[in-house]
């Protein structure tokens, strides 16, 4: 009689420890995405002081502007579109338990990017940059960036040909970026800096297969005139001045994904933390805004910006945007803290 004895054999790897890999596999891409976010958003709170830095820059201390009453229904316009942009950003984040959230994101990224963009667009048009034009708006932002209109926090950028990529005003980018949530400052500058080298690879790729998909821009070989399809640094060197600076505004575009794209399905799918995701894009766009709003409010006057608060729509009064005027906007231009504005008023 033969006995069989039947072992009872553990497997190294389990079933669910093989989904839960392959779950994580798949999140890794997005999770790199939100610690990019998550990363300026760190950068911002261990950098910035509690009025947005704005009234230490030379530059904002001369902004002035000449606005006729049709200008200023103009900036006003734009004013609301950013700020009813971001009542329904806030909005998803308040209502949101991590499944709603984690749908959200359809909407949410372009709102975030659009809460910023109407509101650099009041800006800028108190600067004398009158344009929708996508292209021309991230240029002349740029230009700003690197000539100090905007604090420390975000006047970060990258410059130069593909290839030879430098960061500017973030002395810790040159770091290897890890996997994982920053959780020191050394980590969220260098995950800035990579999400800033990988976005002007994009637009350098990009602008590339433009450049030479057009017959009268086409880079060509000087032996037989046809276009070229390898690039020395050289050829990459002739196309750097199309790509202008790449700033926190061109990190935020990133975030313009349309709904039927497949990389949002991605984002959905993976296995995140999408409450810290929303409250990183908020912080951001809060901070982007109320910058653009001290600005404004310095060009049209302090007392013409605080008619128009009073006046503004119902679902926006006692907001955020009166909540940023006491702390960041108002103490920016007159010079006294909220505290001290406060003691005043009683």
């Amino acid at each position: 009689m033969t006995t069989i004895l039947e072992n009872n054999i553990i497997p190294l790897v389990t079933d669910e420890q093989k989904q839960a890999e392959e779950t994580w596999r798949k999140s890794i891409p997005a999770q790199v995405f939100l610690n990019y976010f998550f990363a300026i958003n760190y950068h911002i709170q261990e950098h910035d002081d509690a009025t947005g830095g704005v009234q230490h820059l030379p530059y904002f201390r001369a902004h002035q502007a000449e606005l006729t009453e049709e200008d200023l229904q103009a900036v006003t316009k734009m004013l609301h579109a950013s700020w009813s942009t971001e009542y329904a950003l806030r909005a998803t984040a308040e209502l949101g338990d991590e499944d709603y959230l984690r749908n959200a994101l359809h909407w949410t990224f372009p709102q975030a990017y659009h809460a910023i963009l109407s509101g650099l667009q009041a800006f800028l048009y108190t600067a004398g940059v009158r344009t929708n034009n996508p292209s021309l708006i991230r240029r002349e932002v740029g230009r700003l960036v690197v000539r100090n209109a905007y604090p420390r926090p975000v006047s970060f950028y990258a410059a130069g040909a593909y290839g030879d990529f430098s960061i500017h005003r973030l002395p810790l980018a040159g770091y290897k970026p890890g996997l994982h949530i920053a959780g020191k400052e050394i980590e969220a500058q260098a995950q800035i800096g990579q999400f800033l080298r990988t976005t002007r690879k994009i637009k350098a790729l990009a602008t590339r297969q433009q450049v030479q998909a057009n017959p009268n821009t086409a880079i060509r070989s000087q032996k037989t005139g046809k276009v070229l399809d390898k690039w020395t640094a050289s050829h990459w060197q002739q196309i750097t001045w199309r790509l202008g600076y790449t700033t926190i505004f061109d990190l935020l575009g990133r975030l313009r994904i349309s709904q039927t794209s497949r990389e949002i399905e991605r984002f959905v799918e993976a296995d995140i933390d999408f409450k810290l995701f929303h409250q990183s894009l908020l912080n951001i766009v809060s901070y982007l805004n109320g910058i653009h709003e001290s600005y404004v409010a310095k060009a049209m006057g302090l007392e013409r910006y605080e008619q128009l608060i009073v006046e503004l729509p119902k679902h926006l009064q006692h907001s955020f945007v009166q909540e940023r005027l006491r702390k960041q906007v108002a103490p920016a231009i007159t010079g006294i803290s909220p505290n001290n504005q406060m003691g005043m008023a009683a």
